[in-house]
Formats: C-alpha cells, structure tokens, sequence
C-alpha cells in the first residue's frame, strides 16, 4: 500500500465523489432517483457550437499542441465578450489566457503565488478547489464565512489585520456557489480598497455571471484600482452547457496572468485547437442561446423554491446561478439530511458541510433536471415525513 503524500491527506474526501456513492448506492437499490446534485446542465451543448466543433476537427493545424496563449482569434473574442458583456478592456497578448476550465485555472493560481506558509483568505461555504489548491501550494487557508443574514457576504471587519498583513490572496466567487448570492458595487468596492491596502491579490471566480435572474452581475474589473490586483476567471461550463469540454479563460493584471501561465506551460498543453474555435462561435453567438437559458433555470427555480418554502424549508431567494441553498424544516446535519433525503425520496442533493462549517444544516439542490422532474421533486419533498 501506497502511502499518500501530507497534502492529499490534508484534504476532505472530495465532495462530489461522495455523494456520487450516495447515488450509485441508491440506484442499486432500485430507488428511482432524481439527480440534483452536482451541477453538470442537462442541457446539451447549442448545435451551432457542436457544428463549429465538427468542423474544426478537420483542421489538420488544430491536431498539433495549442501551446500557452492559444490562438490570437480565441483571445481576440474574449477581449470582445468582456468589452460588450462589462464594457472592460483587456489586452488580448498579456491580460487574457485560456484554460482547461474555471476549475484548472482557479487550482494552479496559488502554486504561481502563494508560498508555503502564506495565508489565502476564502469564503466559505464555497466551492472546495478553492482550499485544495492553497494546500496543494503549501499555504494555510482563513476562512471568513457567508452568513444567511448578511446575505452571503463576507464582513471583512472579521478578518483580523494580523491575517490581512500575512494574506497572499483572497478569494471571491460571485454570482455564488452554493448560495445563489450576487455581489453588491458597494461589496465589489469595499472588496478591491481593502486588497489594495494590505497587498493582496484578488481571486475572483466568476464562473456563474450569466445565469442570473435579475440586474447583471459585475466583473470584478469594474471596479476602480481592481486591475492593479485582480485576476477574474471565466467558464464556458455553465453558460454554454459544455461542462465536459473543459474550456475557459483568466483575465485581468498582466503579472497575474503571466505567472498562471508559467504555471500551465509547465503542466499542461494548452486548450485543444478545436474547442478554442468552438469557443468563438460560442462567445460570438452569446445572445443566441443565454436568454432561453436564463428563462429555463427561472421556471424550474420557481418550481422548486415555492415547493421548499411550502414543505417549510429555509432559503433566501436566489438571485443567480442553478442552485437553491435551503435548510431542511426540522433541525438535522447536513449530511443526515442528504442521507434522508437519498432513501426516502430518492432525490440526490449535496451536503451543505461538504463546502465549508458555515454550510452545516444547509443542503443544495442544482436544478439541473428539466421542470417535470422538478416537480416531481417538489412533490416528494412535500410528501417527505421528518
């Protein structure tokens, strides 16, 4: 037997391998299950950007390595998108890069700045790539927590300064998973003065801008002073319904952006020729696509929200993303909760605990089935004896 290294065992098991047993067990059992739990859309990926994809597969060019910066058309629709979605700039040689995904960017920017020892601040609940890759790179996570009350946004005034004076980076995830929660101006500016006092570098995921059901959220770079230290990461994943492909792209300072991809250039070879020519009919045909899938996610988040708060569920109504994060009516651990949840319903959902200690007592739900199946749900979670 192998022994792992001290880093893999300072991690949890990951949480969406453990419910994906919870499901499996589940399916073997004969329950028939309703699958909301990790969030991968149902939706397939648009044909227009299948047909592109198609296409680029022929291109002989697109079979040798892609190499660090990707293709200058690929970069060049970035800058676009970001100009017209934010009305922000962006240099498309030195301020954009493309990645394998929000995910891959996100886990390799602490080993290009973080040493071990060193502080990163990060939210929490929160999406656990965050924790894994400030680990992986050696440094000491501080977690500030996301409270119902404050509506999901962290009070910086908890930060002790002697934790501000030691922190190397900060982390950010707005719109928010798992909490549905969108960033104020006012948070957003609050957010860039402090980081610009204390030096620290601003890590800001932005994988859910375009599901929203309201005012558009912002770019990070919307900001005054954000551009001195901040780095914002996109993802085709959600928007586009091509969680598989595994494509996006980092944005932002120039020095951030070029120590990620020293990073990459040593660990990978770049996002396949194709998929970047794919990306750019995706970004390009933006408007095509997001509004329908923006009015898809509302119905089936209003199905599902009205069903939790009849069933007396907790949950501050989300304003962005597919997920509803609620608490159960009766008091139980989020993991007990699940558990119940899985066999006397047969609805898979993720344990709150799984994203941080401030998520206990919660469970999420991604609303990733279509609305006959939510109600269906929504009727098992009304028929459900606590």
């Amino acid at each position: 037997m192998h022994e792992f290294s001290d880093r893999l065992k300072k991690l949890p098991p990951y949480l969406f391998v453990e419910v994906d047993r919870m499901k499996q067990q589940a399916i073997q059992d004969g329950v028939d299950t309703i699958n909301l739990g990790v969030g991968d859309p149902d939706i397939i990926t648009p044909d227009f950007i299948r047909d592109r994809m198609q296409a680029a597969i022929d291109d002989p060019e697109n079979h040798q390595y892609p190499l660090g910066k990707g293709k200058l058309s690929f970069r060049r629709e970035v800058k676009s998108f970001m100009k017209k979605r934010f009305d922000c700039e962006f240099d498309e040689n030195t301020e954009i890069h493309p990645l394998l995904g929000s995910k891959e960017g996100i886990a390799h920017m602490p080993l290009a700045f973080i040493n071990p020892g060193d502080t990163a601040i990060i939210t929490e609940p929160g999406y656990p790539v965050y924790n894994s890759g400030t680990v992986f790179a050696g440094g000491k996570p501080y977690f500030v927590p996301l409270k119902m009350e404050n509506g999901f946004l962290p009070d910086w005034r908890e930060v002790p300064k002697k934790v501000l004076n030691s922190a190397r980076m900060l982390y950010i995830n707005y719109p928010n998973n798992p909490t549905g929660a969108v960033a104020t101006r006012e948070f957003m500016e609050e957010t860039v003065k402090l980081a610009s006092k204390y030096g620290i570098i601003i890590v800001h995921d932005a994988a859910y801008s375009e599901l929203y059901y309201g005012e558009p959220p912002m770019s990070l770079f919307e900001i005054e002073g954000a551009r001195e230290i901040g780095i914002e990461f996109h993802s085709f994943s959600k928007t586009f319904c091509m969680t598989g492909w595994r494509a996006g792209w980092a944005c932002g300072n120039a020095g951030l952006v070029e120590g990620l991809a020293g990073i990459k250039d040593n660990i990978d070879s770049g996002l396949f020729g194709a998929i970047q020519d794919a990306g750019i009919v995706a970004l390009s045909c933006y408007n095509k696509i997001i509004g329908g899938l923006r009015n898809t996610y509302k119905e089936r988040m209003a199905v599902m929200s009205a069903g939790l708060k009849k069933a007396g569920w907790k949950l501050n109504e989300p304003r962005a993303t597919f997920y509803i994060w609620a608490k159960p009516p009766v008091k139980i651990s989020s993991i007990e909760g699940v558990k119940k949840m899985i066999k006397d319903t047969g609805i898979i959902c993720t344990p709150g605990s799984g994203f941080g200690p401030t998520g206990e007592g919660f469970i999420r739900f991604a609303l990733t089935r279509d609305v006959e199946r939510i109600k269906q749900a929504v009727e098992r979670i009304e028929n459900l004896k606590w």
